[in-house]
Parts: structure tokens; C-alpha cells; sequence
């Protein structure tokens, strides 16, 4: 997996979550120790969607960005986007919402959507996995509207301290060994592949200076599960 890129890594991760739909929730509840809910919920909280707003969930997998949208804003339009059709085969399976989420195929990097036609845009675990990530958060900055948030669930590498050899262990050797008691001889490679993005990712630092780079201001983060697990989000400046 190290060696791909563009094209070619985009088929694999495709492939890999396609692979491992059916036991993707349990084992991101039992990896995370349930404590992958709390950070959704909040990331849902900052983007801040009206009432009746419209939300892009990119990357959506089985729902549960979508889903949290739904629970705050009942009447909001949310549109649930992926490329692993797997997953969202999975999600929309999945009550009590996955029949009132809008669910769509689609490239991050090529998002199949008008200029500014959305409140907010949310992703979890989106960024670690494209090739091209200012062009993905070109693309997001283009369908929100004026004054509109991003916001980005993703991993962090372990930072410089005494917990770091302890976190490593779990990435390396805890996590693709859950995988594959939990999820078969499917899960194994992607459990093993999911601890190496992490540590090969941006810090939170550096995500947070792509996302200004990117033209959103207000730009700003909260690290969780030891530095391991950041929310970031910002706003699409009006002119």
C-alpha cells in the first residue's frame, strides 16, 4: 500500500472498505472503545447546520456523520457521499435513518455538486485517505455556500510523549489484531493499513495550515484520545 498512489491507491482504499462494510461499526466501537460516537456527535455540533440547512457527510461510509445530522436538525437535507458503494449499501440498511438520507456515489476529489449549494461539509476519516487533499478541500470549499463550515474528523500521529510507545502499540499490534478476531481474513490488511495512515498523516497543525491555505477562516481544532483524534473546522469566508 505504501508504494501506490493517485489512481492506484484510490482503487485500493475503494476496495478495502468496500471488503470490510459489514463489520466496519463494531469494530470502529470496539477499536475506539465507543468513544468514536462522542467525537461524531461533535463534530456535527461544529458545523453548526440551520434548522432547515443542507449538509454534505463526504466519505459518509454506513451513515453515522448523516445519521447525527439528522438527529439534531430533523428537517435538514443531508446527502450522505461515497465511493465505496458497500458501505453505503450497509448505511441505508441501517435504521432509523438510512432511508432518509440522500445517498450518492462520489469523488472527493471531483464532488458531483453545484458552487455553494451547501450549509456545511463534514467528513470523518476522509482526509488520510485521498491522494490529493488541498484539491479535496478545493472541492469543498466550492459547494459551500458563503459562510458556510467545514468540518474534518480524522487521526493524528501520536505525539512526542510518554504515552507515545503505548499508543504505537495499540496502532501496530492492538488494532490489525482486532481486525482480524472480529472481522476475518477480510479486515486483516485493512486493520493493518488504517494504524500506518495514522502515523503517516498530518498533525494537527499541519491539517489545520491546509485548511487555511485552502481560503477557510476561523480555522480551528480540538484533540482528542491523546492527541490520536482531532476535529477541525472553519468557516467559507463571505466576500
Amino acid at each position: 500500500m505504501a508504494h501506490l498512489s493517485g489512481e492506484q491507491r484510490s482503487k485500493y482504499v475503494q476496495g478495502m472498505f468496500d471488503r470490510i462494510a459489514g463489520r466496519y461499526d463494531l469494530l470502529n466501537r470496539i477499536i475506539s472503545g465507543g468513544q468514536d460516537m462522542k467525537w461524531r456527535r461533535f463534530a456535527v455540533q461544529m458545523a453548526e447546520l440551520p434548522a432547515d440547512g443542507r449538509l454534505l457527510d463526504i466519505a459518509a461510509g454506513t451513515g453515522d456523520i448523516a445519521f447525527e445530522a439528522l438527529e439534531r436538525s430533523p428537517k435538514a437535507q443531508v446527502i450522505a457521499a461515497d465511493f465505496s458503494l458497500g458501505m453505503m449499501r450497509v448505511g441505508r440498511q441501517r435504521e432509523p435513518h438510512g432511508r432518509k438520507v440522500a445517498w450518492m456515489g462520489a469523488d472527493a476529489l471531483a464532488l458531483p455538486y453545484a458552487a455553494e449549494s451547501f450549509d456545511a461539509a463534514v467528513s470523518a476519516y476522509l482526509m488520510r485517505n485521498v491522494p490529493d487533499i488541498p484539491r479535496a478541500l478545493a472541492e469543498q470549499w466550492r459547494v459551500l455556500k458563503p459562510g458556510g463550515r467545514i468540518v474534518i474528523l480524522d487521526t493524528s500521529p501520536p505525539p512526542e510523549n510518554a504515552l507515545k510507545p503505548f499508543i504505537l502499540l495499540h496502532l501496530k499490534v492492538g488494532v490489525p489484531m482486532l481486525g482480524r478476531l472480529i472481522g476475518g481474513k477480510a479486515a486483516a490488511d485493512a486493520y493493518q493499513y488504517l494504524p500506518k495512515s495514522t502515523q503517516a498523516f498530518k498533525t494537527e497543525q499541519e491539517l489545520k495550515t491546509l485548511v487555511e491555505s485552502a481560503g477557510f477562516g476561523e480555522v480551528k481544532y480540538q484533540g482528542f484520545m491523546f492527541g490520536t483524534m482531532a476535529v477541525h473546522w472553519g468557516v467559507k469566508q463571505r466576500e
